[in-house]
């Protein structure tokens, strides 16, 4: 299907000579999910990035959140030099930033600059080299995921300024579903689907959730590596868009502790010749699916502690994964339950997984590859999902629960001979350190919790 807003070359040029485009976006994601990059000149690019790309400083894939060089990274560091890397536009995802004036969005490949092989650390070769171990396989891999978002009256300017202290949420009860408390923000809700959709993300439909203020805006699945791009294009566009407009959302998995968490559940199924490769006659539980819905699902799930990291990748997601908040706390997997952190979903050629681990907060490339690489691994090795639990998984305290912390979960990444395997030693080293890296930060930081805890009563 051909989708409103995607460019080919040939159109970018057209638009160009109309000047209706003007400026090129040209960026990738860290390690956080943020698009970096640069701004190119519509004319320039056309003439020199589309066949020669462009550079970027190599501790892009080593910098923290406030953009500090970091130390104990083999991959680049000052004895190094800091040098480049080579960022191709991959003109598949070239589209119009329709939010944006006289502008168009392409995301880049990091490669290598003297090889020019994919650089194994960046967040979008990483899945890169899991859908071809798909595709090695016979698979092809559609995936989906379900945002949820908090939208405040305040700017990012004056959240900052008040140091994110008494915000105003867009809606004043619990909305969810509620079509009056959607009528009230439609005006930023109905600019974001709009914007959307002419930017070659096709929209299905908008709700408001569980939280004050907190919404979700679905689009619509595709195989994962463009699922993943239509998840950064669509951070990428709320946040400019509630800019514009004077307010700001969040996409952190836990805002406050008094309120749901926002989650990005995934769903996932493998295709083999235009079929769904989960459909089958083979009862599991209540589901009737193949061997290999069996095997990916019993994968998923076993792999989930060790590749935790790429679900929940900041100190704050574990703070969403409370019992009875919506959030799943153990693992196991149940048809159409919400309690379960597997949940699957639809039959025949719609049946799929639904896993409700993520945070919002997660890198899409990251979390499906994670999800992926699990998923194919059960199938090589026939590995048994547990039997399917029926009622409140919150309340069985007997199933495995999710890591506690970032801390548990990155030692279970270190020391998984799987997650080495998988994605290579090098690769877990460098987001074993980035990982340690954000634990620290977060270990030497002086909160409001304890000033309010002990200013006066210690």
């Amino acid at each position: 299907m051909e989708l409103k807003g995607l460019l080919t070359l040939e159109q970018l040029k057209n638009k160009v000579a109309s000047e209706a485009i003007e400026t090129v976006v040209v960026a990738f994601t860290d390690h956080y999910g943020r698009l970096v990059g640069k701004r190119f000149d519509a004319e320039f690019f056309i003439d020199q990035a589309v066949q020669n790309g462009t550079h970027g400083c190599d501790y892009l894939l080593t910098t923290d959140m406030e953009m500090e060089p970091v130390p104990g990274y083999q991959f680049a560091n000052w004895e190094l030099g800091y040098g480049d890397f080579h960022l191709v536009p991959d003109l598949s995802t070239l589209r119009i930033a329709s939010w944006l004036d006289r502008t168009a969005l392409v995301l880049c490949d990091v490669q290598n600059d003297k090889n020019h092989e994919l650089t194994a650390e960046a967040p979008r070769s990483i899945l890169h080299r899991q859908l071809a171990q798909a595709k090695e396989l016979g698979y092809h891999c559609f995936a989906a995921s379900e945002l949820e978002y908090y939208l405040f009256e305040n700017s990012y300017r004056q959240a900052f300024e008040q140091h994110y202290q008494g915000l105003k949420p867009s809606g004043w009860y619990l909305e969810d579903y509620h079509i009056l408390q959607g009528t009230r923000i439609e005006p930023f809700t109905a600019a974001a689907r709009r914007h959307l959709k002419n930017s070659g993300v096709p929209v299905e439909n908008s709700k408001g959730e569980w939280g004050l203020g907190q919404h979700e805006l679905n689009v619509r699945y595709a195989e994962a590596l463009e699922m993943a791009d239509r998840h950064v294009v669509f951070k990428q566009c709320l946040k400019e868009i509630a800019d514009a407009m004077g307010l700001s959302v969040t996409f952190m998995a836990k805002f406050d502790s008094e309120r749901a968490g926002s989650s990005c559940h995934i769903h996932m199924s493998l295709w083999k010749d235009g079929e769904n490769a989960f459909a089958g006659k083979q009862k599991l539980g209540p589901v009737e699916g193949s061997e290999v819905f069996r095997w990916f699902l019993g994968g998923w799930i076993t792999h989930a502690p060790e590749v935790m990291p790429f679900y929940a990748p900041t100190v704050n997601a574990y703070k969403r994964y409370v019992d009875a908040s919506w959030a799943p706390t153990r693992l196991a997997w149940s048809y159409d339950n919400r309690t379960a952190g597997f949940r699957v979903v639809g039959h025949g050629n719609s049946l799929r997984i639904e896993c409700r681990i993520p945070g919002a907060d997660c890198n899409p490339y990251l979390a499906f590859a994670a999800s992926l690489v699990s998923g194919l691994d059960g199938i090589r090795n026939k590995i048994e999902p547990p039997e399917c639990f029926t009622g409140d998984v919150y309340a069985a305290g007997h199933l495995p629960r999710v890591p506690y912390t970032l801390g548990e979960a990155v030692d279970k990444f270190e020391n998984s001979a799987f997650a080495k395997a998988a994605f290579g030693e090098a690769v877990v080293n460098h987001y074993t350190h980035f990982y340690r890296t954000e634990m620290q930060a977060y270990n030497r930081a002086v909160t409001d919790w304890e000033r309010k805890r002990y200013f006066e009563r210690i």
